[in-house]
């Protein structure tokens, strides 16, 4: 089986999702920005957006022109996806109107720590960087797996300290989550 199928049905629902992220993010945007809101790292977002582009295009390509089909551990693969999923609605749903695809800092505004907020500094990119690789690999589409991940540390390298002193010079961030990792909990010790 070259698993088509399945692939067109979790590619298809991945793009609407996103489609319905940017909505959300924008209509966030604009709230915040008429509350008075800061945005930075203008300069690498378009290189992000960039990025995810090319990996629908390259998880696309290689599956159609390998033709390659589920990977045999799927059903484990297709979990950590599921719950990747609830991790993503609970990290905006915690965020609320704060949440956004864009780094937008509102000055002196409450430090969200609900949700998954309470044990990781940034759950949202965990979710991100759980799926560049599980997705690939759920169709045993390795070169994607492989490269968009190496791609999205060396991105989250550069945007995760630039979003971390944006919170800190505007809010109570640095006090807020001084005692919590940026990926993994931390274990009580």
């Amino acid at each position: 089986m070259n698993a088509i199928l399945p692939f067109l049905v979790l590619y298809s629902f991945i793009v609407l999702q996103r489609m319905v992220e940017l909505r959300i993010a924008k209509r966030n945007e604009k709230w915040m920005k008429q509350q008075g809101a800061v945005e930075f790292g203008v300069k690498h977002y378009r290189f992000m957006v960039t990025m995810h582009l090319l990996f629908f295009a390259s998880l696309f390509f290689e599956k159609t022109l390998l033709n390659k089909g589920l990977s045999p551990i799927w059903p484990l693969f297709l979990g950590v996806f599921l719950f990747a999923q609830l991790l993503r609605i609970w990290a905006i749903s915690s965020l609320g109107k704060y949440w956004n695809t864009k780094i937008i800092v509102l000055a002196n505004a409450d430090v969200i720590r609900q949700g998954p907020y309470r044990f990781i500094k940034h759950p949202n990119y965990f979710v991100v960087a759980m799926e560049l690789v599980i997705v690939p690999l759920l169709f045993n589409l390795y070169f994607t797996a492989c490269l968009f991940t190496l791609l999205n540390v060396i991105m989250l390298m550069i945007r995760i300290p630039e979003e971390e002193k944006a919170l800190r010079e505007l809010t109570e961030y640095a006090a807020t989550f001084q005692a919590c990792n940026r990926f993994l909990p931390k274990i009580v010790k």
